[in-house]
């Protein structure tokens, strides 16, 4: 039986404050086509800017996660998203008429109760799933973080926190699947420690926060004073206690172990940067909004992979991205100047790994050097430049329509001669991306010993 897509049945606006900005807003929930995925709408700007919910979309995870577009932006999206993918929602608008969603009570909850009162519908657009074969991870020794997602065969979630404070130490929690979302998780409020507290609000930070859509969590032994301080701090006209649950407010947890539930929200909202709902079990140990962000770079880097072998690979194998056939439909060359055989590996927008085997009846060597036959260097470059030209043609939707040209080739190289025989692997690097311009940095290998290298900046024109 297909799975189709959904988006919600009507329409329905919440207006609260920011966590951040303290500005008032008012978001509003508006169905969406079958194809649109989730979008942001900044009504409050000339032209009404959309904003797609992706992670190529993402500008800045310091604060929560905000997304951009030229001028516009829309800041703190994550419970947002959590929302949405806890409603199985895959297409939806989101007006905003300012630059933050609003906070609500720090978790996803108001926003589902939102969504349920409109209800959900079904589209004829069949949905479509990350799924892959092989564990993929993530890790960030500096931050003490590492994720792991594996196959599975629906999204599972398992999460690990340990903050060594005496009102937070260990918490573990797992999400079996996502019918337990919404009464399980999608209430645990967003946390932070009274020292964080007070840095922000030094800072000017945190203008919307408070302790009704926080749980903030305090010292031990804290006095009077400091706590007094604390209510002048946020304007609170009553008492501020710690609780016997560690927390600054009277209001007992929603769960035992909120903190990691809320953990696993966040996990929720991110991975729906991704754009499709994902097949996989995640286990995370201690993993913020920044590594949850880089977890998703590397799935759509995969999903990009799996999309461009779809569109030009007609048969998968483990050690092949493109085959000749592929590399055929992307480059406009063909022989007697093609120069590579097949790439054995893509990371879009980052580095590709191009093939050669070199053998002797290569047209070239029956005039260079005939007695004593040495392919030529500029062949060389010329081979690392088309399989540069393989992966800027593959950020276009249409490469057949466009040639990628070199500008410049620079601090060329040429450390030992390619002989018949030899296999060439071409490693090109980006190290800038734009548009149009982009620089690269290429190194020809005959097993482990470097042949050649030399910079390369490539631009891409119409045919």
């Amino acid at each position: 039986m297909s799975d189709f897509k959904k988006t919600i049945a009507g329409s329905i606006s919440y207006t609260g404050i920011g966590l951040h900005s303290g500005i008032i807003s008012t978001i509003t929930f508006k169905p969406a086509g079958s194809d649109d995925g989730i979008c942001f709408v900044r009504v409050d700007m000339p032209g009404k800017p959309a904003i797609p919910a992706d992670i190529d979309h993402v500008i800045d995870i310091s604060r929560g996660t905000t997304i951009g577009i030229k001028d516009a932006s829309v800041g703190t999206i994550e419970h947002v998203l959590a929302a949405v993918k806890g409603m199985d929602i895959d297409n939806i608008m989101i007006e905003i008429d300012g630059p933050e969603a609003p906070v609500a009570d720090g978790s996803a909850y108001p926003f589902i109760q939102l969504i349920k009162q409109v209800g959900v519908k079904q589209q004829d657009s069949i949905r479509e799933y990350f799924e892959f074969d092989k564990p993929i991870n993530f890790s960030a020794p500096e931050d003490n973080v590492d994720i792991v997602i594996v196959p599975s065969n629906e999204l599972k979630v398992t999460f690990l926190i340990d903050y060594h404070h005496p009102y937070l130490g260990t918490q573990y929690t797992w999400l079996p699947n996502m019918s337990y979302f919404e009464e399980e998780f999608s209430k645990a409020r967003t946390f932070c420690f009274i020292n964080e507290i007070l840095y922000l609000k030094e800072k000017n930070l945190i203008k919307g926060g408070s302790l009704e859509n926080a749980v903030v969590i305090g010292e031990p032994n804290m006095t009077k004073e400091e706590l007094d301080n604390l209510k002048d701090t946020f304007n609170y006209h009553k008492d501020i206690e710690v609780t016997s649950e560690g927390i600054l407010n009277t209001s007992s947890l929603r769960y035992y172990n909120e903190f990691v539930r809320h953990k696993v929200l966040d996990v929720i909202g991110d991975i729906a940067l991704l754009g499709m709902p994902i097949k996989g079990h995640i286990l995370a140990a201690r993993s913020g909004h920044k590594t949850n962000v880089e977890l998703v770079k590397k799935l759509r880097s995969i999903q990009r992979k799996n999309e461009l072998q779809k569109m030009f690979q007609k048969k998968r194998t483990e050690d092949i991205v493109f085959d000749i056939n592929a590399i055929q439909k992307i480059l406009p060359h063909r022989y007697p100047f093609l120069f590579v055989d097949k790439i054995i590996e893509f990371i879009p927008g980052k580095l590709i790994v191009g093939i050669k085997n070199v053998t002797m009846n290569e047209p070239f060597f029956q005039g260079h050097f005939p007695e004593h036959p040495v392919m030529p260097g500029v062949i060389i470059v010329e081979a690392m430049a088309q399989t540069g030209g393989i992966m800027l043609l593959n950020q276009l939707n249409d490469p057949e329509n466009y040639v990628a040209y070199f500008a410049s080739i620079d601090n060329v190289k040429f450390r030992k001669p390619v002989l018949p025989g030899d296999i060439l692997r071409f490693e090109m690097k980006v190290i800038s991306l734009k548009a149009t311009i982009t620089k690269m940095h290429g190194d020809a290998y005959v097993g482990s010993t470097k042949v050649c290298e030399g910079d390369f900046l490539a631009k891409l024109m119409k045919k």
